[in-house]
């Protein structure tokens, strides 16, 4: 790759000099050669408790002007060895579910038909089914690795079928995940069903792995888990930053204490590099609770992170 294709360096370009596109990479609407595509969703009307995820994108895009091409643990540099670009946000419709989540299938189409893995920056985990039913018509049922502190299994949310708790149950339902192929990661807290663990794995066919069986099992063991769980099947990412502990990461809708580091999650997605990979979103980064940015700056990380897996497998 040219220089040109790597973005600016801070020892000639300030960081604060950002256009608003993650990394700084170039915004793009032409898809032809591209590897990847970051899109942001700024939509949090399915948010239960405290709303501000329509910021996360944003945020997450500032914050990420700290983030350089190589990744050292996987020995990549990811614009050498991909072509992305940044294509801006979905038009989302605030208030209006059933219209946002077909603006999202309908501009997630030709990046999936142009053979582009989407990295999508939430927004309230609602979104996954949007994503999903993209991804879906592009691949068919798909595998699924969800990190999270809930399971959001619920059927419905304040009598409603949509909502940031319930994008699992209507992705079965609607068969766009294969129940056989997805592990879900980190759930942990007070419940208002205590079977909820039960259901996802008894009535869905889920593997779960509540937060204290991982501490029981190890990093080693959780990685295995995820691995024969997948195996080669074509696999979506969906990452809530509510997996990472509130220590680390305040800024979120619903926290939840008892979770896990940076460091063991960075620890835990690189072991993951040899998945098929089709996607991925990162969802419920909400800016306003967290001065600091380190929650946005975390998300950003899972982002680069990502995209050092499709650059170390494409290596390979």
């Amino acid at each position: 790759m040219s220089k040109e294709n790597q973005p600016a360096s801070a020892l000639s370009s300030p960081r604060f000099c950002n256009t608003g596109t993650f990394m700084r990479m170039p915004r793009m609407t032409e898809l032809e050669g591209l590897d990847f595509a970051v899109v942001g969703v700024p939509f949090d009307t399915a948010s239960s408790y405290r709303t501000g995820s329509r910021f996360g994108p944003s945020a997450i895009r500032n914050i990420s002007s700290l983030i350089k091409p190589n990744n050292v643990n996987l020995q990549v540099n990811v614009l050498e060895s991909l072509k992305g670009a940044d294509c801006g946000d979905v038009n989302v419709v605030p208030g209006w579910i059933h219209e946002t989540f077909e603006n999202i299938e309908n501009e997630l189409k030709p990046i999936l038909d142009a053979d582009v893995i989407p990295i999508i920056l939430g927004g309230d985990h609602s979104i996954s089914l949007a994503n999903l039913r993209a991804i879906a018509k592009k691949h068919g049922p798909v595998a699924m690795v969800h990190f999270d502190s809930h399971a959001d299994i619920n059927d419905k949310v304040f009598g409603m079928p949509h909502n940031h708790g319930t994008p699992f149950r209507r992705a079965h339902e609607e068969g766009l995940i294969d129940p056989d192929h997805v592990i879900q990661i980190g759930m942990r807290g007070s419940l208002y069903d205590p079977d909820e663990h039960r259901v996802a794995e008894e009535e869905l066919g889920f593997r779960l792995i509540a937060a204290h069986k991982v501490r029981e099992m190890g990093i080693e063991g959780l990685i295995k888990e995820i691995k024969d769980r997948v195996g080669d099947k074509k696999v979506f990412l969906t990452f809530d930053i509510d997996f990472v502990d509130p220590a680390y990461c305040p800024g979120t809708g619903t926290p939840e204490v008892g979770g896990f580091t940076t460091l063991e999650t960075l620890t835990i997605l690189r072991e993951l590099k040899d998945l098929n990979f089709v996607g991925c979103d990162i969802v419920e980064v909400a800016p306003q609770y967290d001065p600091s940015e380190m929650t946005a700056f975390m998300a950003a990380n899972v982002a680069f992170e990502f995209i050092s897996m499709l650059a170390a497998k494409k290596n390979k």
